[in-house]
């Protein structure tokens, strides 16, 4: 299969998946344009924004709090804790990092540090890659572990209290 083919066959998922937005197909309609290519350029334009630094802290804590705000709201209505858990380890390494950065002035130390930061959010993002949990199995489980560890902790102690008050009362 050559790379064209490839190419074809992704876009062509894209435009399946795109289709089951109704803005979009009337997009496609009004303009005649395939919707696929409006997405794709939108994408390849907001990549070049902040690969170019223009307005590229604004575009990557956007897109930092967007697509896990959404999955996020989808986590709290749906019954599964184990959503619940994925999107508050995104938050909690999300707000880590933002926290370091500004603490460390990072986008004077490093060229391109919003293409690099925008990849990395994009990656702890997406649940198809599962990065935030790299990260935070990485770098902050080891370090907070010890304060956050056995049955006597405060967050097993308040994560019990919300189970209780979650639970109906007899009455």
């Amino acid at each position: 299969m050559s790379f064209q083919d490839r190419a074809q066959h992704q876009i062509s998922q894209l435009d399946k998946e795109l289709s089951k937005y109704p803005a979009l197909n009337n997009l496609e309609k009004q303009t005649s344009v395939p919707k696929v290519y409006v997405v794709l350029g939108l994408g390849a334009l907001y990549f070049f924004m902040i690969f170019f630094n223009i307005g590229g802290e604004f575009l990557v804590n956007t897109a930092g709090f967007l697509i896990p705000a959404y999955y996020s709201m989808d986590a709290l209505f749906s019954s599964s804790r184990t959503d619940d858990t994925q999107w508050l380890t995104y938050w909690v390494v999300y707000a880590f990092l933002t926290v370091f950065e500004s603490a460390v002035n990072a986008v004077y130390w490093f060229p391109f540090y919003y293409t690099f930061k925008f990849i990395l959010v994009l990656w702890m993002a997406l649940p198809q890659t599962g990065g935030t949990q790299v990260v935070f199995r990485s770098f902050l489980q080891p370090v907070f572990s010890r304060y956050f560890s056995g049955s006597g902790s405060t967050s097993a102690n308040l994560r019990s209290q919300a189970d209780q008050a979650q639970k109906p009362h007899a009455m």
